[in-house]
């Protein structure tokens, strides 16, 4: 199991990638770590936060997707009606663009500090885009 450490804003999380369920997706995003964006809150989907690629491309279809991710899990669009992004839930979550109901590939899943989910949401919505790093966790550098 591949143990990330995610940093967003002034949280910081554990989390694993789900490489039985996504491989592909985790394969593709393994290899653009340590992967440094910006989180802005989300305008169609409910309590998320998401990272805007435009037409970045992973070369992935979907794979355990899903339009309704639990706190906690990382979804990634891989593109289509929309443009490529990475959403994070931190409440509920109907995930949609201004084209309608879109489904996103579950890939990563945090794992410790969800208590602050609820904290992360709000601040990014109030404070504006924050920073967002992925990384393998220390243990697996």
């Amino acid at each position: 199991m591949t143990k990330l450490r995610i940093t967003a804003g002034p949280f910081t999380f554990d989390a694993r990638l789900e490489t039985d369920r996504a491989p592909q997706t985790c394969a593709a995003f393994e290899k653009m770590l340590p992967f440094e964006s910006q989180i802005v809150h989300v305008r169609w989907s409910g309590e998320g936060v998401w990272i805007p690629l435009g037409d970045t491309d992973f070369s992935v279809g979907y794979e355990n997707h899903t339009s309704y991710p639990v706190p906690g899990q990382i979804i990634l669009y891989p593109g289509g009606i929309s443009e490529t992004e990475i959403l994070l839930a931190y409440g509920g979550v109907h995930f949609a663009s201004k084209m309608g109901q879109l489904a996103g590939n579950h890939f990563i899943t945090l794992t410790s500090n969800l208590d602050k989910l609820a904290e992360l949401g709000p601040y990014v919505l109030y404070k504006g885009a924050q920073p967002i790093r992925f990384e393998l966790a220390s243990d697996e550098a």
